[in-house]
Parts: structure tokens; C-alpha cells; sequence
């Protein structure tokens, strides 16, 4: 089934239609999207200028951190522009690329998720084979399959919308382009569609999160036999791990779990797993993680000796 060419571009209504609220969320998001970056990248800097945060688990969160800077860009520049503009226009073309690249950055952080999960187990459970099993041969591995496993399921869903005929209504209820505003546009039945990325995300992310949180509760149970350094320690970095699951998994579940729908709470949701989640990533990680904060900490001393050194220096 081809598709129709008669629209060509979209109109995005955003989150809300008052000049006065669309500044407002302006600088709310803008805000936020500086926080998401800096956030992110700093977790970046510090892994990787940090001989310390050399195991497989930093080598994942700098992955997870890319993801999210990533993640949160694909849509916040549009909509920054959206909220400043009385035009709020996006070609077809940009559309589906906005679509494409949003799912496949979300789809290979929930694998991301899982191989991070499988590390923490490894670690845990079987601490004297962690350096054997947990090799860089199978972290390359995990991280290919987690951008494949995103690649596939991205491309499934933008392969269903594109080839759907859109001959009518351009208007959608949204402030991106996602699945389910498009479905409720195209000219045609998309009951059968609707199934598809059911499976595709929302079965998808229910099985996910239900396995994630039952390998969460046998690390949490084997943590009887270890000390009481030990367990805190565990305890503190699979409690940051569990966060960033729900916090990512509950509204996408809630989103996708369901027949095709456009609901105005969809709205809200999809600033929870775009824009908030991506933000307080970094945040909960850190925080959480004594290694962390200690790297850093040493890292801008070394930098702040250093600058004081260069000051010196040129007097």
C-alpha cells in the first residue's frame, strides 16, 4: 500500500495554546534541557578522565548518558522552536525522522537497561567471575545488540507509519511526532497497525520491566550473605538502577499498552520519558554513587590546582 501525497507537512498544537504559557514552558524546558546536558556530559568527562570508573558498569553509564543527551536533542530544539513561534509546522519528511530517531535512541536504552541489569547481577551474585565473565568482548557485544535490538524496533514502527495514507487532517494533538497521533490521522483502518506497535513497545516494555524487576529482587535477596559494606554499597547502586527503570518503563508501558488512543495525559507522559527522565538520570546516579561523587570531586580539584598553577604562572 502506497502513500497518499496529500499532506505534506503536519501542525503540532504543543502542550498548550496561551502565548502566555508557551513562554513559560519556554524557559521551564529550556532550563531543564541544559540541566539534561550538562548533567549527562559531565557523567561523561568524569568516566572517561577517571582511571577509578574503569568497570564494565561506568562503561554502560557513559553509553546511557549519550543516550539521553541524544534522546532529549531529538525533540527539544522543535519544540523550543514551537513555543516561540505562532507557526508550529513540521514537514512529513522531518516527521518520520523525528519519529525514527526518537525510538531508536528509547528503544536501545531499554536494552541499554537490561545489560546494565545483567552486569549488576554478575557483579553481585558472582563477584569471583565478574572480570572473566563481564569481559570487553561481551560488553562490546551487549552495547551492539542494545543499538540493534533499538535499530529493529525503530524501524518496524516508522516502516508501518510511512507507508500509511494520510489524505486529510494535518492537525496533531502533540508537541512531537509519535505513533499513536499519527494512526488517529491516516485514512485508512489501523486496527491491525495499532496491534503492531503494541507488540513492537508496549509487550515489549512490560516484559522488559517485569524481568528487570525480578532480577532486581534475586540480587537484593543474595545480598543476605554479603557484609554489611557490601550490602550497602549493592544496595545503593541497584536502588539508583531500580529508579531509572520505573521511572522510564511506567509511562512508556502506560503509553503502548493499550488500543490507538490520543489522550491529552498522553502529553505529560511523554515529557516524563523525553524530557524529565533523561534530566534526573544523571542526577540519581551520582548522587547515589559514592564513586562517583568522589571522582568528580577529584577531578575539578585537579582542574581547579591546575588553573590556579597556569594563573601562577603567567604573573
Amino acid at each position: 500500500m502506497g502513500r497518499s501525497n496529500n499532506v505534506t507537512e503536519f501542525v503540532l498544537l504543543g502542550l498548550t495554546q496561551d502565548p502566555g504559557g508557551q513562554k513559560a514552558l519556554f524557559v521551564i524546558f529550556l532550563l531543564i534541557y541544559i540541566v539534561t546536558m550538562v548533567g549527562n556530559l559531565l557523567i561523561v568527562v568524569t568516566v572517561l578522565a577517571s582511571p577509578s570508573l574503569g568497570s564494565p558498569m561506568y562503561l554502560f553509564l557513559v553509553y546511557l548518558s549519550l543516550m539521553d543527551a541524544a534522546y532529549s536533542t531529538v525533540t527539544s530544539p522543535k519544540f523550543f522552536i514551537d513555543l516561540l513561534c505562532d507557526q508550529k509546522t513540521i514537514s512529513f519528511s522531518a516527521c518520520i525522522g523525528q519519529l525514527f530517531l526518537g525510538h531508536i535512541f528509547g528503544g536501545a536504552e531499554v536494552f541499554l537497561l537490561v545489560a546494565m541489569a545483567y552486569d549488576r547481577y554478575v557483579a553481585i551474585c558472582k563477584p569471583l567471575h565478574y572480570i572473566t565473565i563481564m569481559n570487553r568482548q561481551v560488553c562490546i557485544l551487549l552495547l551492539v545488540v542494545s543499538w540493534a535490538g533499538g535499530f529493529v524496533h525503530s524501524l518496524v514502527q516508522v516502516l508501518f507509519v510511512y507507508n500509511l495514507p494520510f489524505c486529510g487532517p494535518n492537525v496533531i494533538d502533540h508537541f512531537i511526532c509519535d505513533v499513536y497521533p499519527l494512526l488517529e490521522l491516516a485514512c485508512t483502518d489501523t486496527y491491525f497497525v495499532g496491534l503492531t506497535v503494541i507488540a513492537n513497545s508496549g509487550v515489549i516494555c512490560t516484559v522488559i520491566f517485569v524481568c528487570l524487576l525480578i532480577s532486581y529482587g534475586v540480587i537484593l535477596s543474595s545480598l543476605k550473605s554479603h557484609s554489611q559494606e557490601g550490602r550497602r554499597k549493592a544496595l545503593s547502586t541497584c536502588g539508583s538502577h531500580i529508579t531509572v527503570v520505573v521511572l522510564f518503563f511506567v509511562p512508556c508501558i502506560f503509553m503502548y499498552m493499550r488500543p490507538v488512543s490520543n489522550s491529552p495525559v498522553d502529553k505529560f507522559l511523554t515529557v516524563a520519558y523525553t524530557v524529565i527522565t533523561p534530566m534526573l538520570n544523571p542526577l540519581i546516579y551520582t548522587l547515589r554513587n559514592s564513586e562517583m561523587t568522589n571522582a568528580m570531586k577529584k577531578l575539578w580539584c585537579r582542574k581547579l590546582a591546575m588553573d590556579r598553577m597556569r594563573m601562577c604562572h603567567s604573573y
